[in-house]
């Protein structure tokens, strides 16, 4: 794990600093269900320069090693996630072993609500994208 996320002083699950407060909720939610999880343990490089430097790469959120499955979490301004779905799809041509789940806005608010009722801890979702009228869970 990048010593860049650890922090004891962090208020997220297992003295993690998250980018976002959706990772940190997804974190909280997979430690309920006792899901083993491991944030950002990998990046994929993308794009190189004519020296064979990473000048583009793509770190997925979470990685679920009893899944051996990657997921992102998508819940920002559209020109973000239009950024990362070009991402995506390199990532998934260069990789097409690698097994990766992108939740966008809409999915990841229906999962907070399927685990709500389920007996979850209710996390707070930062809905500031959809406050600000931006769209946030299109898919392109």
């Amino acid at each position: 794990m990048d010593s860049a996320h650890q922090d004891t002083d962090a208020a997220g699950p297992r003295g993690i600093r998250f980018a976002h407060e959706s990772e940190e909720e997804l974190a909280r939610i997979l430690d309920f269900y006792g899901v083993r999880w491991e944030y950002e343990p990998r990046s994929f490089p993308l794009e190189w320069d004519d020296e064979e430097r990473v000048t583009v790469s793509f770190t997925p959120d979470f990685y679920l090693p009893d899944l051996d499955l990657y997921i992102e979490l998508t819940t920002l301004k559209q020109s973000l996630v239009t950024k990362k779905n070009r991402k995506v799809r390199r990532l998934r041509e260069l990789y097409p072993g690698v097994r990766l789940k992108i939740f966008y806005g809409r999915d990841y608010r229906n999962l907070l609500r399927k685990y709500e009722l389920q007996g979850a801890p209710r996390p707070t979702m930062d809905d500031e994208a959809e406050t600000r009228g931006e769209a946030a869970d299109e898919t392109p």
